[in-house]
């Protein structure tokens, strides 16, 4: 949510998101329906002080009039009688009034609110121009010294890779075929040291940012009400790819939905709140089982693990002060989180700056990290794949637009409030992570070295297969 002040006063600045992020908003009738709102509400407050102010004054007003009565005679008598007439008719009036511009607010405040959820957050000054994927720019890359994505993988390693499905097939470790029988497409079954190391990945993340890095965990609820979605920003624009829980139907007083991702029950965790301002930054960080309908999303690069319906996140997620600088470093230091992990497990990367058109509704900035994956990308001369790469993070900030929507307010002291900053990342989602360790750490002889950083959440396995 966009603060409305700012929207009044340079509404060009907000026309300009819209045209950056492909979103198509009516700002004319927003404006008409905001200035159309604000008139209602000044009139209808004014109303209520004249009801109040009544309230206090008539019965002191007719008791004196009353009193003039008894003497009065002709004239007089006939002007008291009719003031007395129209102090009684005044509250009804009044409230009938109040009644009528009631039903007028919220004849408007629907549309009203509906275009102005759909104002986006508009992007930072230095995010560069681009219209999607294709235009984001590149920061910088880090892989071990003994692999080298430029190069063939068969150059890399002196053999030609298999590609995840066919790993996951060979050494037995994950089921499609029951995952599609017990729950339809993109479904799947971890099974034996899959599982495992799936497991294994999510608790060695999970630690490193609870242990090692200070973050609290907290285990929020994957079910939430329509608010918290539209409150974290992935409603109205993301409701395509939410699984919806009609419980209404069935009596309840609300639908539910599943998340996407453990960033909706952080963030409203702390919803409707006060925060004290010295206790930011929150640091939270949680592991969750994600839903996502993925509708639309095919081809061969989405097939296996890559894009699935249901799988496992630990997110971390910062509330901090409303400061830009601050922000922009709690930005760096949550990539550089991401950064250590897949560097202690050996996984080449690239950090993406993401475009203006790539960003999103709800955020400022956007930085994705993409591994290295030998079994994406099209088909060389030997009809294998040559590699190439895939999303597996992307690191957020979101000045005030989600603590907005949320009421999620601090405050230092007695001063007034206001709307702290917020920003979230991916630590790591599995099964997909699975697919870079299992194609970079595979051996000639088709098994796959699990990486020592995962060794002891593994039971000390070293090698698969």
């Amino acid at each position: 949510m966009i603060d409305l002040k700012q929207l009044r006063e340079d509404p060009d600045r907000f026309r300009r998101a819209c045209a950056d992020k492909g979103v198509h908003v009516d700002f004319d009738r927003l404006l008409a329906l905001d200035e159309e709102r604000r008139g209602v509400m000044t009139r209808l407050e004014e109303a209520r002080a004249e009801q109040k102010r009544l309230g206090k004054e008539t019965g002191p007003q007719m008791g004196r009039l009353k009193g003039r009565l008894k003497s009065a005679e002709g004239d007089e008598r006939s002007a008291i009688e009719a003031e007395l007439v129209a102090l009684e008719r005044r509250p009804a009036e009044l409230k009938a009034s109040i009644q009528t511009l009631e039903t007028e607010l919220a004849a408007v405040e629907p549309g009203w609110r509906s275009l102005w959820m759909q104002v986006p957050q508009p992007p930072a000054e230095d995010v560069p121009p681009g219209k999607g994927s294709e235009d984001n720019v590149e920061i910088r890359r880090w892989s071990p010294e003994d692999f080298d994505p430029a190069k063939p993988f068969a150059e890399n390693r002196g053999f030609a890779p298999k590609t995840h499905l066919e790993l996951v097939r060979d050494l037995g470790l994950v089921d499609f075929e029951r995952g599609v029988k017990i729950a339809g497409s993109r479904h799947y079954v971890m099974t034996g040291l899959g599982m495992r190391l799936h497991q294994a990945v999510l608790r060695w993340a999970f630690d490193f940012m609870t242990i090692d890095q200070g973050f609290t965990p907290l285990s929020v609820p994957v079910v939430v009400k329509e608010e918290c979605m539209t409150g974290t920003g992935f409603f109205p624009s993301g409701r395509d790819q939410a699984y919806h829980i009609e419980e209404s139907r069935r009596g309840s007083g609300h639908d539910l939905y599943l998340t996407g991702t453990g960033e909706v029950g952080l963030m409203g965790f702390h919803e409707n709140e006060i925060l004290e301002e010295s206790t930011l930054p929150r640091t939270y960080t949680t592991v969750s089982t994600c839903f996502r309908r993925e509708a639309g999303a095919a081809g061969k690069d989405t097939a296996g693990l890559y894009r699935i319906h249901q799988f496992d996140k630990v997110e971390q997620v910062v509330i901090c002060p409303p400061d830009d600088a601050i922000s922009r470093d709690w930005h760096r230091r949550m990539l550089g989180f991401v950064e250590t992990l897949l560097q202690r497990i050996g996984l080449p990367y690239r950090l993406l700056q993401c475009c203006r058109g790539d960003l999103g509704a709800k955020n400022e900035d956007m930085i994705d990290v993409e591994c290295w994956m030998p079994g994406r990308g099209p088909d060389g001369p030997d009809g294998r794949p040559v590699g190439d790469w895939g999303e597996t993070h992307s690191a957020s900030r979101l000045a005030d637009f989600q603590t907005r929507r949320l009421n999620l307010r601090c405050r230092e002291g007695k001063g007034p409030t206001r709307f702290p900053y917020a920003l979230n990342n991916t630590v790591l989602a599995s099964p997909r992570i699975l697919i870079p360790i299992l194609e970079i750490h595979q051996q000639p002889d088709g098994s796959v070295v699990v990486p020592e950083a995962l060794r002891p959440y593994m039971g000390g396995v070293e090698r698969i297969g």
